[in-house]
């Protein structure tokens, strides 16, 4: 089986989690700044067998779009032209960043590490895949 990559994509820096080849543990894998990310994509997708890229899909309240969609379409956009034959799926990542939060405090992280925003992406990440897994 191949691995399952899910992105927790932000302007800046971009959460990312990867399943094992089995696709039974999700873990956090890396943030990278987002200017980076689809070179960091390259480089891994050379290396490991990846079937699925999960993106996250931020949604109101309302279920109407929030505003960075407009910069992830123009990623997906990017991504779909540079990796045509991977697949791509997106998932709804309401409230991944309050649950991320909610893991780093019962984790028992100190407060000095639970405001650096590049863990709380992987974490956000990490669970956006959790979700998609046991769905």
């Amino acid at each position: 089986m191949a691995r399952i990559l899910a992105l927790d994509y932000g302007v800046k820096r971009t959460g990312i989690a990867v399943t094992d080849e089995f696709q039974i543990i999700a873990s956090g894998l890396a943030t990278v700044p987002t200017t980076e990310l689809l070179t960091y994509l390259a480089d891994y997708f050379e290396k490991e067998n990846v079937e699925l890229v999960l993106v996250g899909e931020p949604k109101q309240m309302d279920n109407t779009a929030s505003q960075s969609e407009a910069a992830i379409q123009e990623f997906l956009n990017k991504f779909k032209e540079k990796f045509p034959l991977m697949l791509l799926e997106r998932v709804d990542e309401r409230f991944t960043s309050k649950m991320a939060v909610r893991t780093m405090v019962d984790s028992g992280l100190k407060k000095k590490k639970r405001q650096d925003k590049s863990l709380l992406d992987e974490i956000s990440a990490t669970i956006i895949l959790q979700s998609y897994l046991y769905k």
